[in-house]
């Protein structure tokens, strides 16, 4: 297709976009990446607008433009992008378009109002993904195209979203085509993903992603753009001249033959030494005294309007330069006629070298003053602290309250709309200011809980700061100190986070807010992976909790915790299900101890659901996080939250033996986590499921796969793995013949287990498996670790637990007795609903009373569950025995 204006030497960049948009407009509607980089004025918003041109006829185009001076507003160039398509809606379609999408991403695209809790980003990103499909999905027969030029000065909220976004575009009628400058976007070390292939993306698809560099004009198209603009007799000297000045730099050099052209400057060689000083008024001091001979007034306009960025308001601009609408339209005029600025209203800047030119141009004080009346226009024409949050940041510090208290509210409406990197920014600004003393701790605790969910680190740092402040009110104290040992536990520091609760406690009076203090120490301390004094905690616990009836929420914590830990102490069962029920009301988490709950977080429902999961009481812990996983997904909550809650329903298909179901729910937590980030909790433990899973379904070459992936091994994390994650790498050592190191591997769990008195053998089979691993080198040491393992089971007394001990002990039993207690481990295994753990009882009797019938039975199970390996082991065996037989 031939371009609608000349570009020179971009043949292969149309070719590219032409191919891209074909493969969207195919009967497939193939979606993609097109990425153009280069350096300012190479020539990326010109192609840009050729293949808008090329596309029109043919797709939804829909396009967006970061800027210099916007970075800071979030979801900025997000709103360009959807807001025209979104505002040609009735507002009861809008509504239907989000579904339950709406409360949680309208507020981030100035739709509505916030409401409810605030909202995690990730889930924003689902929920303009989810958006974006559904309005791709209504264009009918005319697939979407998104345009993002300057991406290097997108805000970080829309960086973010496209990183996302981009990575499933082949699943969608969607083209997304970006342009940045390279270096400019290194330099704000930004992680957005869109210059890297995205992992799911189809190899095979045409245009799963192109990415193209820009180079440079040679001095022939150079000569080719000086004809076009000055006539065929434009000489050669003088033609390259005209690219020895502007070094084949596009912009440059048709702003270079445009100022010859107004200059009647004959394009001969005896004209040629006059174009480097003519160049230099296309930029840089050069353009800016262009600007001054204009006249005061367009000057002052023009530095309005790059103080305003970009959708530039003439009314307001005129307001920021102190001027009357017919002098701003004057001004208008006579910058358009220099090719400064495009457009009436809004306004743009010709080119971002112009913008940038021009608001570098300001002198420093004026320009900070201009940023504070703008900050003002903003606010008294009722848009918002948050409107206004991006000039506020600019002035100088100046010990000014009302400045103050408007980033705290600018930082507010950031939060409320799933921004809190924007937050972050207005509240550090704040304590530039600075605040008075008696609110500065109060700030400092604002700052950590902005950046609760983002960043961890950060959140530690500052909330001790808060806590190191005079003035903290004694409530903000004791929530500052409980998200601290949060913070801290999730940055892998669960020791630290237990002493900074202690701390407090001990000055903290007594109420309510001593019992939150001294609730979360139990927790964490408990969750701690070593501790110096388990079995006292956990006696401390029991005194505290054992007689609650479970009457309020503080009683109901105590309950859970001390549920938990009898659990993996692995004290009766009965005991243990009778404090998770006191724990809950008619059989769910009381108000305000939910799993949205922003007092004690969800940490504790989740706790009551792994206490009923190794109960065996399956039913109970799979509906409790199932109402996980509907919870966060209403509330938004779609980054490490849902991504624990599918992880969470994994163990639960584990323990009833649905291994590929399992193996979905950890598969898709790994997914959910991975998007987030590297290396967090919810890594470890859908790791240590998923390899444990694969083990069961007999994939060891797999299960290696994960454990390298997510670095499974030592040095384990300070926090308990859910289950024990040295037992399930003992076991994956095994299952590799490595015998040698599973047998010390298991050793030392059993070392760190034991000690604290933490005995239930499903979550840390470590003696069963050691037994095993030790049965032909140290037979007796084996069938003492499966005696010890026995009795253990049968005090928690739970099926499973007494059914796995069973046929443990019988690999060292003499064989008749064997075959009673592996009949024993069957009827056990069967009425657990652990069919896993059943198939291979009945696998193990079937051998040992060569039961051709049994082994059949065990193979069905074995199939039903999806464990292969065993299943093709059972029809060996079977086969074997017909054959000798």
């Amino acid at each position: 297709m031939k371009p609608s204006r000349p570009l020179y030497e971009r043949e292969p960049e149309l070719a590219a976009a032409a191919q891209a948009v074909d493969a969207l407009c195919g009967a497939q509607s193939a979606g993609g990446l097109l990425v153009f980089s280069g350096e300012a004025g190479i020539g990326k918003t010109a192609l840009l607008g050729e293949i808008r041109a090329m596309a029109d006829d043919r797709c939804t185009v829909w396009q967006a433009r970061g800027g210099e001076t916007v970075t800071s507003v979030p979801f900025h160039v997000v709103r360009q992008l959807l807001q025209p398509a979104l505002d040609q809606l009735p507002a009861d379609e809008t509504r239907a378009l989000f579904g339950d999408w709406f409360e949680i991403t309208a507020p981030a695209l100035g739709l509505a109002e916030p409401t409810g809790p605030q909202p995690d980003p990730q889930g924003v990103r689902d929920g303009l993904d989810f958006v974006v499909a559904r309005l791709a999905s209504r264009l009918s027969h005319r697939p979407l195209l998104l345009i993002v030029d300057d991406a290097h000065w997108a805000d970080g909220e829309s960086l973010a979203w496209l990183s996302g976004f981009t990575a499933r575009l082949t699943e969608l009628p969607v083209l997304v085509v970006q342009a940045h400058r390279p270096q400019e976007l290194a330099d704000r070390n930004s992680d957005w993903a869109m210059a890297r292939t995205p992992e799911d993306s189809r190899p095979e698809g045409p245009t799963a992603l192109i990415r193209v560099a820009l180079r440079a004009l040679t001095p022939d198209a150079t000569a080719e753009l000086v004809r076009a603009g000055l006539g065929d007799h434009a000489d050669d000297p003088f033609c390259r001249e005209v690219w020895a000045v502007t070094g084949g730099n596009p912009y440059e050099a048709v702003e270079l033959v445009a100022k010859a052209q107004d200059r009647e400057l004959p394009p001969v060689e005896e004209s040629a030494g006059l174009l480097r000083e003519l160049g230099a008024s296309a930029r840089g001091s050069g353009l800016v005294a262009r600007l001054e001979r204009l006249g005061t007034n367009a000057n002052r306009f023009a530095w309005a309007a790059a103080v305003l960025g970009t959708d530039i308001s003439q009314e307001l601009a005129a307001t920021l330069a102190g001027m009357s609408s017919a002098e701003a339209a004057d001004c208008t005029a006579r910058l358009r006629d220099a090719r400064i600025v495009s457009g009436f209203d809004p306004l743009e800047f010709v080119h971002p070298l112009i913008a940038t030119a021009v608001y570098r141009s300001i002198p420093p004080a004026t320009r900070t003053a201009m940023h504070g009346r703008a900050a003002w226009a903003i606010t008294q024409a009722g848009l918002g602290a948050a409107a206004a949050s991006r000039h506020l940041l600019e002035v100088h510090p100046d010990d000014d309250q009302e400045l103050v208290a408007q980033l705290r509210e600018a930082a507010g409406q950031h939060l409320a709309v799933g921004a809190p990197q924007a937050a972050r920014r207005c509240l550090e600004r704040a304590l530039q200011e600075p605040p008075r003393p008696h609110d500065r701790a109060a700030l400092l605790y604002e700052l950590g809980c902005a950046t609760l969910l983002s960043s961890p680190a950060t959140t530690v740092q500052q909330l001790r700061a808060a806590l190191d402040t005079p003035g903290l009110d004694e409530t903000l104290r004791v929530d500052a100190t409980f998200r601290l040992a949060a913070a801290l536990a999730h940055n892998n520091q669960l020791k630290d986070a237990a002493l900074s609760l202690a701390a407090e406690a001990s000055r903290t009076a007594p109420g309510p807010g001593l019992m939150r203090l001294q609730a979360a120490h139990f927790l964490w301390e408990g969750m701690q992976a070593a501790e110096d004094d388990g079995p006292a905690r956990s006696a401390r616990l029991a005194r505290n909790a054992d007689h609650l009836k479970g009457r309020d929420n503080a009683e109901r914590v105590l309950l859970t915790l001390r549920a938990f830990d009898a659990m993996l102490r692995g004290e009766n069962a009965q005991l243990v299900v009778d404090l998770c029920e006191r724990a809950l009301v008619d059989g769910r988490p009381a108000r305000g101890l939910g799993w949205t709950d922003s007092e004690w977080g969800f940490e504790l429902p989740t706790m009551v659901g792994i206490t009923y999961a190794f109960t065996d009481r399956l039913d109970r812990a799979e509906e409790l996080f199932g109402e996980a996983v509907r919870a966060f997904e209403i509330s938004g909550w779609s980054g490490a939250h849902l991504a624990f809650a599918h992880t969470l329903l994994g163990p639960v298909h584990r323990r009833r033996g649905r291994l590929a179901e399992a193996e979905g729910f950890l598969r898709e937590g790994l997914r959910l986590a991975d998007r987030v980030g590297s290396g967090l909790p919810v890594h470890w433990d859908a790791a240590c499921l998923l390899i444990d899973t694969l083990l069961a379904r007999g994939r060891t070459a797999e299960a290696r796969l994960v454990a390298d992936r997510y670095d499974f091994g030592p040095p384990y994390p300070s926090a308990m793995v859910l289950p024990d994650a040295p037992c399930v790498r003992g076991r994956l050592l095994l299952a590799e013949g490595r015998t040698k190191d599973a047998v010390a591997e298991l050793e030392a769990a059993g070392a760190a287990l034991e000690p604290r008195g933490r005995f239930n053998g499903i979550w840390a089979p470590w003696a069963g498996d050691l037994a095993r691993a030790l049965a032909d080198d140290d037979p007796v040491r084996a069938a003492q670790l499966a005696t010890r393992a026995r009795v253990h089971a049968e005090r928690f007394g739970t099926d499973t637990a007494i059914g796995e001990a069973l046929r443990c002990v019988a690999l060292f039993a003499p064989a008749e007795e064997a075959e009673h207690l592996l009949a024993e481990a069957v009827h056990r295994l069967e009425a657990s609903s652990s069919a896993y753990e059943h198939a291979l009882a009945r696998l193990e009797y079937g051998i040992a009373i060569r039961s051709p019938r049994e082994l059949a039975r065990a193979q069905k199970l074995a199939v039903t569950c999806g464990a292969e390996a065993l299943a093709t082991r059972a029809q060996q065996v079977r086969t074997s025995i017909r054959s000798s037989e």
